[in-house]
């Protein structure tokens, strides 16, 4: 790993992957964050982190809001060489305390995805709850049962506790929601947990005036549901109301029309992503991996992840190399 880390480094140094970036410089990218922390902590982009990421960013691309975006596709307007886009999913309120400053010092633009009932404080994002149970058990060793899989890990060292709340959430992702509330039910028994029946703060969500605030300093908010299920999984007409719903009350609470959506958990098909279209929405968000051409399908646009990588990942990954470096491996397959 530290040689590879070693040779993306040198890599970044000599320009190989600025090859990759010009290459693509007619192509749009867009960013994934989630959540933020102040320091190195597992599953969350540090404050230095996404500080050196922006800095990178700012000095290679022209930043633009996802809304500009959409607009000047819609509207055939030739966007700007190296565009790039900002988004963060869910609204965590980790994105107001710890990302908005540092955007703010370098005026960039972002578009975060809210869930409405989280922020109305309704709910948990459900996979969190996993991850809460897993990381307070007193348990040394667990052993569980989930949708009619076995699995069992020791839990001495926090990466194995992250590991098996990760392949739990995994299995639940292909779930019911009430099949999924009765497996975490019945894990908090097994952990010895009472799960709260509103996230603790740590897990919390942005409020709506800190949403109002943002969007005074370049900040698009767009819609993530109503519940933040997985989209295909769910019948037509709750898919009609978690759509619908999500994006009136955004725009009751934030006075203005909302055309911005992103999948949760990236789950998608033809029906849902049909079901955007008709709710109104001009432009959504996958977690398919890529860059994206000006005739894309705007309600299928692709990301990058950033979580956790080094400058060096991350010029790799936004650069393309990673995209043409996958396309080559299925052609050989």
């Amino acid at each position: 790993m530290r040689a590879k880390t070693a040779l993306l480094g040198l890599a970044r140094m000599t320009g190989a992957f600025g090859a990759f970036r010009a290459i693509n410089r007619r192509r749009i990218l867009v960013l994934t964050y989630h959540r933020f922390t102040d320091t190195p902590r597992p599953g969350r982009t540090s404050a230095a982190d996404l500080a050196e990421q922006l800095d990178y960013l700012t000095a290679h691309y022209n930043v633009l809001p996802l809304s500009t975006v959409e607009r000047s596709l819609r509207e055939h307007q030739r966007l700007p060489s190296a565009t790039a886009a900002i988004t963060i999913d869910d609204g965590y309120a980790d994105f107001h305390d710890i990302a908005w400053p540092i955007l703010q010092r370098r005026k960039l633009p972002a578009t975060v995805f809210a869930v409405t009932d989280f922020v109305d404080r309704k709910r948990w994002i459900w996979t969190d709850k996993v991850p809460f149970l897993i990381a307070r058990t007193r348990a040394e060793r667990l052993s569980v049962t989930v949708a009619g899989q076995r699995l069992e890990a020791a839990l001495k060292r926090d990466s194995s506790r992250r590991g098996l709340a990760s392949r739990i959430n995994a299995i639940l992702k292909n779930e019911p929601d009430d099949v999924k509330d009765e497996q975490i039910e019945l894990l908090a028994r097994q952990c010895g947990i009472t799960l709260p029946a509103l996230p603790p703060a740590d897990y919390g969500a942005c409020t709506w005036n800190q949403l109002r605030a943002m969007e005074s300093s370049g900040i698009d908010v767009g819609s993530h549901t109503v519940t933040h299920p997985i989209l295909t999984r769910v019948p037509e007409d709750r898919l009609r109301r978690e759509l619908e719903e999500s994006r009136r009350r955004l725009e009751e609470m934030l006075g203005h029309a909302v055309t911005l959506f992103c999948y949760p958990n990236g789950g998608y098909n033809r029906i849902v992503r049909d079901g955007v279209g008709r709710a109104g929405y001009r432009l959504a968000v996958t977690s398919d991996s890529g860059l994206n051409d000006a005739t894309h399908d705007p309600l299928t646009f692709r990301r990058i992840q950033n979580e956790e990588e080094d400058l060096a990942h991350f010029v790799q990954s936004t650069s393309g190399f990673e995209e043409a470096k996958n396309a080559l491996r299925s052609k050989i397959a």
